[in-house]
């Protein structure tokens, strides 16, 4: 491993090269890594590049999940709860019965248990690739809210399909009733132990003496104990690290401070970024090594089978997004539902376009035994892996290089369900204002005209200003004040946020940053 550590440092820079190259040709840098992964592994006297699975499932997916719940909007998940629902278990279970069908029909040799255990691993979108294709063009925010609240879900529910189909494919057996009972477990299981630990964890950091240094050493190491513990219970770590994020996300402000949050934040993306990237490129630089073990059968076969599963893929989650339109009108007459309009034809259309596979079908794939218990190896193991690297690669270049394209030259119907950026911008700015005069005026109404520093926060606040700093040498009552104003404006941003349905939680969050950032601050002022 040291002697091919130069080789690592080396491959992180070219990494950072590479995304910093895709930012200037504007392409989700997925696909350029992919790519240069594939290109670079073909160079003579290379380290060649193994990817244990336990590498993808223990190290790399556990913070990768916990930070994609933490910037989920639990707001935007439950108002899309069934159309998030719907594609992360029933359409990804229905992707996989008809890839099984599929590969059961057409791939000599493959048995429909074996066809379930490659629709379990390559059913899952990526929503990596997904959202940094979309931060090129303008979408509206209920397509991103609905991707990214399928992708915390459908890594699970495929999970679990693929585990079953390799109970079946190693026992020759499938009994109905006991995988009800165990697929019950994992769900319950996982969603108790991720919850379970969770609320520990908060705990630990709102009872402890801790510091913003042991605070985010604390949010590294929770997604990993949430993810191991769930496992060795015989449940589902995804899920597990999924729930327990979601709480710990959506109570952030009540156990943790200003200070972690701000540090913390700035820790984590550039550790999932670190992560990503890595993922990425190991994905085009295993390609030759799963090429050179297909053994007999030839490699314009293989890519033949790859690209029918391909095809399936897309077109069934085409079909699934109008599906899922249509139950939606339908079910529209009998209950609530988040939007009674039309979304007319394009939107399905573009949110079927965006299902790029990516980091849990390559795990997935890597993690399937090479050999069986009673020591035979495992049928079409090889096979299974090519096919899942060329889904990879096709749903990324095609539906990836085409969805900018597809996005601008279709576009999306002006659904109106969020204010304007610039508009909520200047609304939240104004509420902000008058709680904090409200507050001012409430707490503090007979020391306004004889205290100095209380009537420039007035002043302050009545010209509706986040930017005036208060006087650089601040008494320590003053700072309780301003510290209580901050307070004051978080609280009601936070409920108003979870009130106002058109309200884009992105922006509420950029808000809340203003807020931690303005506490910071404070905090550093002489006083």
């Amino acid at each position: 491993m040291f002697d091919h550590f130069p080789f690592y440092i080396g491959l992180l820079i070219v990494i950072l090269l590479l995304i910093m190259l895709a930012k200037k040709l504007r392409i989700a840098y997925p696909i350029v890594l992919v790519i240069a992964g594939l290109l670079i592994s073909f160079i003579p006297g290379l380290p060649r590049v193994h990817i244990e699975p336990e590498l993808i499932f223990v190290i790399f997916l556990p913070p990768l999940l916990y930070e994609a719940a933490w910037a989920t909007s639990w707001k935007e998940l439950w108002r899309w709860r069934r159309i998030i629902v719907s594609f992360a278990f029933v359409v990804v279970f229905l992707t996989a019965l008809s890839v099984a069908l599929v590969a059961n029909h057409f791939i000599p040799g493959f048995s429909l248990a074996l066809g379930f255990v490659l629709g379990g691993i390559v059913s899952p979108p990526d929503a990596v690739s997904a959202t940094a294709i979309l931060k090129f063009v303008k979408v509206p925010r209920r397509m991103v809210s609905i991707l990214e609240g399928e992708s915390l879900m459908n890594d699970a529910s495929s999970l679990i399909i693929f585990r079953f189909a390799l109970v079946a494919v190693a026992t020759g057996q499938f009994v109905w009733h006991e995988a009800a009972l165990s697929f019950g477990w994992m769900v319950t299981g996982g969603v108790g132990i991720g919850l379970a630990i969770g609320w520990i964890f908060m705990k630990a950091h709102k009872l402890l003496p801790t510091d913003p240094q042991i605070d985010i050493v604390l949010t590294i190491v929770t997604p990993y104990v949430m993810y191991i513990a769930a496992e060795e219970a015989h449940c589902s770590g995804v899920l597990a690290v999924v729930c327990g994020g979601l709480l710990l996300a959506n109570k952030r402000h009540n156990f943790l401070s200003s200070q972690s949050r701000l540090r913390g934040f700035n820790v984590w993306q550039s550790l999932v970024f670190v992560l990503n990237g890595l993922v990425f490129m190991l994905i085009g630089l295993e390609l030759p090594e799963i090429t050179a073990e297909l053994g007999g059968m030839s490699l314009s076969s293989a890519i033949g089978y790859g690209l029918l599963i391909s095809a399936v893929l897309i077109i069934g989650r085409i079909l699934a997004a109008y599906g899922a339109v249509l139950v939606t009108l339908i079910a529209r007459n009998f209950i609530t539902v988040a939007d009674k309009r039309n979304p007319g034809a394009r939107t399905p259309f573009l949110l079927g376009w965006s299902g790029m596979r990516g980091v849990v079908s390559l795990a997935a794939a890597l993690s399937i035994p090479v050999q069986l218990d009673n020591g035979t190896i495992f049928p079409q193991r090889n096979l299974i892996l090519f096919i899942t690297f060329v889904v990879i690669l096709v749903t990324l270049l095609v539906q990836g290089l085409t969805l900018p394209y597809l996005i601008k030259k279709i576009g999306f119907p002006n659904f109106g369900d969020t204010l304007p950026e610039e508009e909520a911008d200047k609304w939240i700015k104004r509420q902000l204002a008058t709680q904090a005069l409200r507050h001012l005026q409430t707490s503090y109404k007979d020391h306004l005209e004889s205290d100095g520093m209380l009537k420039q926060l007035v002043y302050k606040w009545e010209h509706k200003t986040r930017t005036d700093a208060p006087e650089e040498n601040i008494s320590g009552r003053h700072k309780e004040i301003y510290l209580a104003i901050i307070q004051e404006q978080r609280t009601w941003l936070l409920i108003h946020s979870n009130k106002e349905q058109n309200l884009d939680e992105e922006i509420v969050r950029k808000h809340l940053y203003y807020l931690d950032l303005e506490e910071e601050r404070l905090a550093l002022l002489k006083g």
